[in-house]
């Protein structure tokens, strides 16, 4: 839903009804996750999916039959259902209910809280043994994993947004500007900090924030105040060692990040870690660093290089998702 919030809130305050389809259960493959949403508006328009092609007409009219009907309804799709699709398309329960302000009046209040970076849950009845019930909308800034909640009457589809995890950008060059691009398309909330400002301008760097501070100091003060945590990527953009060895040294002693990576050549990566190993920082503790930052694609353009730096980053956080799975599955177990 996120990813098509001012869409809905065009339908919401229209005074007009779209139709809403939401992705509440998968069996087998599916490419999108749980949560996945698909708006269709009162004149045809379609935004986000629920499926990867395999369902995206017949959801397009159990969307449209919503919107006109005022049905609310939780509907099944697989090759069993009448639709012709690939084996390979698994089956997807769907939840199709009609959106406006009228149907969905505490959407303002859900889209405010993603609009400012701040957690908000939804929970939505999508089955009930007394039909009046499905489709009622529950707000909280409760903390909730994304999924389908099974009861003994009904069926409750929770619907988590967390606050985006940040990118942090150091040094305002066009290798900056081009990871920002990234950054944003993988859902990070970016901020680029240099501490020239002649060169940092929010101009150069569309969406993200841009701050003009020393970048150690900026750091310091961000990690003083809460802001930095296990979801937190920082890439130092420049290589000027007055700017980048304060910077990685408060980093490298922070508890834990997302992801630190550093931009350069293997002879500037020799040439920091010999820098950093003079202010106390062992193997160790320097193997926490991605230098030169980015999977070797032969990347030469700035944007080149920001594309090897974002597959990285998707990288460094599926591994984190999949350590922090296998932590609950080991409590879960003892």
């Amino acid at each position: 839903m996120r990813d098509i919030v001012d869409d809905l809130m065009r339908v919401w305050h229209s005074g007009r009804t779209g139709g809403l389809a939401t992705l509440v259960r998968t069996f087998g493959h599916s490419a999108l996750p749980v949560g996945s949403t698909m708006l269709l508006d009162p004149d045809g328009g379609v935004y986000g999916s629920v499926s990867d092609g395999c369902y995206e007409s017949v959801v397009y009219e159990a969307a449209a039959h919503a919107a006109r009907t005022g049905r609310r309804e939780l509907q099944r799709f697989d090759g069993k259902t009448g639709v012709e699709v690939s084996a390979d398309c698994g089956t997807i329960d769907v939840f199709v209910e009609p959106f406006s302000r009228i149907h969905f009046p505490e959407f303002a209040a859900v889209a405010k809280e993603i609009a400012a970076n701040r957690p908000v849950t939804v929970f939505t009845v999508v089955w009930h043994s007394d039909p009046e019930v499905i489709g009622q909308h529950l707000v909280t800034d409760r903390r909730h994993n994304t999924e389908l909640v099974s009861l003994p009457e009904s069926d409750v589809f929770v619907s988590s947004y967390a606050a985006l995890p940040r990118l942090i950008i150091f040094g305002a060059n066009p290798f900056a500007a081009a990871l920002t691009v990234q950054g944003k398309l993988l859902g990070y909330r970016v901020t680029v900090c240099d501490a020239r400002e002649t060169f940092a301008s929010p101009n150069s760097f569309p969406g993200a924030d841009v701050v003009a501070d020393w970048p150690h100091r900026y750091l310091n003060a961000q990690a003083a105040a809460g802001e930095i945590d296990s979801t937190t990527a920082i890439v130092a953009a420049s290589q000027d060692p007055k700017f980048e060895i304060p910077l990685l040294t408060v980093a490298l002693r922070l508890p834990e990040l997302g992801y630190l990576g550093a931009l350069g050549s293997p002879a500037v990566h020799r040439r920091r870690v010999e820098d950093l190993e003079a202010g106390g920082f062992d193997a160790e503790t320097l193997s926490r660093l991605h230098a030169p930052a980015g999977f070797d694609i032969g990347a030469r353009t700035p944007m080149e290089t920001a594309v090897a730096i974002a597959a990285e980053l998707v990288a460094a956080r599926s591994a984190a998702t999949l350590r922090t799975q296998d932590f609950h599955s080991a409590v879960s177990v003892s």
